[in-house]
């Protein structure tokens, strides 16, 4: 199997920066120049604000069809109503992001450091959440509450993956977990969150660990978000060569 058939390399974002511009396409709206090079991308304006499904049809159109978008969930349903009275929201986000149609790839629902996990709140919007949308659900929890083995047992139960993050504001959260059957790293720089580039013996140590991953076949992802000062696209350039490199020694 090829392993980039299964490993999602991207940035949080498609900006093509002036540094590296002669690393895409010289032709073309950023979106498209960013597709030829990477297979994914994570979509956090959707954090901030609503689009039309119309933005997000043009979004689709304009990638390949191999490519696939994660789209963060609005923090009006996770920071502003912390997960309660959000059947509006909830519902007026999955009609935006139908635009995307197959080249929807996972959710991403990151919780405030400050929302503890509670049963009567979190578990419940889990589960609604899971009843109303079948496609792939990544969860980025904060608060040192949700990483039990209770709450990793839900997550499991309910398909949802557990993102593994780097830095990890707590010990468990650097590593994948929930349900297993999709792994979503990712990685905001350090140590200046935000800012810094990797080494590159981290990025040795995280493309062998995708390609391990890859081994089993199963969905993983990848994405940077180190973008403050444009790191995470050379840090996912450099993936992107790594993971190249170990797929034609394995040939």
């Amino acid at each position: 199997m090829e392993l980039l058939s299964v490993t999602a390399v991207g940035t949080a974002g498609w900006n093509v920066p002036r540094a590296y511009a002669d690393r895409f396409p010289q032709t073309g709206s950023h979106l498209e120049r960013y597709a030829q090079r990477f297979n994914a991308v994570e979509i956090n304006t959707s954090f901030y604000r609503p689009h039309r499904v119309a933005t997000y049809e043009r979004w689709a159109a304009a990638v390949p069809e191999r490519f696939r978008f994660a789209v963060k969930v609005p923090r009006t349903i996770t920071h502003e109503r912390r997960l309660e009275n959000v059947d509006e929201p909830l519902a007026r986000f999955f009609d935006e992001i139908a635009g995307l149609g197959l080249k929807l790839g996972p959710l991403l629902l990151q919780l405030p450091p400050s929302l503890p996990f509670q049963s009567g709140t979190s578990g419940e919007f889990l589960q609604r959440f899971r009843r109303t949308f079948s496609g792939s659900i990544v969860c980025e929890p904060r608060h040192p509450s949700s990483f039990t083995p209770s709450v990793n047992t839900l997550l499991a139960d309910l398909l949802i993956a557990r993102v593994a993050v780097d830095p990890a504001p707590v010990p468990q959260a650097g590593e994948p977990g929930g349900w297993r059957g999709l792994t979503y790293h990712r990685l905001h720089g350090s140590p200046r969150i935000y800012y810094s580039a990797y080494r590159p013996d981290v990025l040795d140590a995280l493309a062998e660990r995708l390609a391990a991953e890859a081994k089993d076949g199963l969905p993983n992802w990848c994405i940077f978000d180190n973008t403050a000062e444009f790191a995470a696209t050379s840090d996912a350039l450099s993936t992107l060569e790594r993971l190249s490199r170990d797929a034609g020694r394995r040939m």
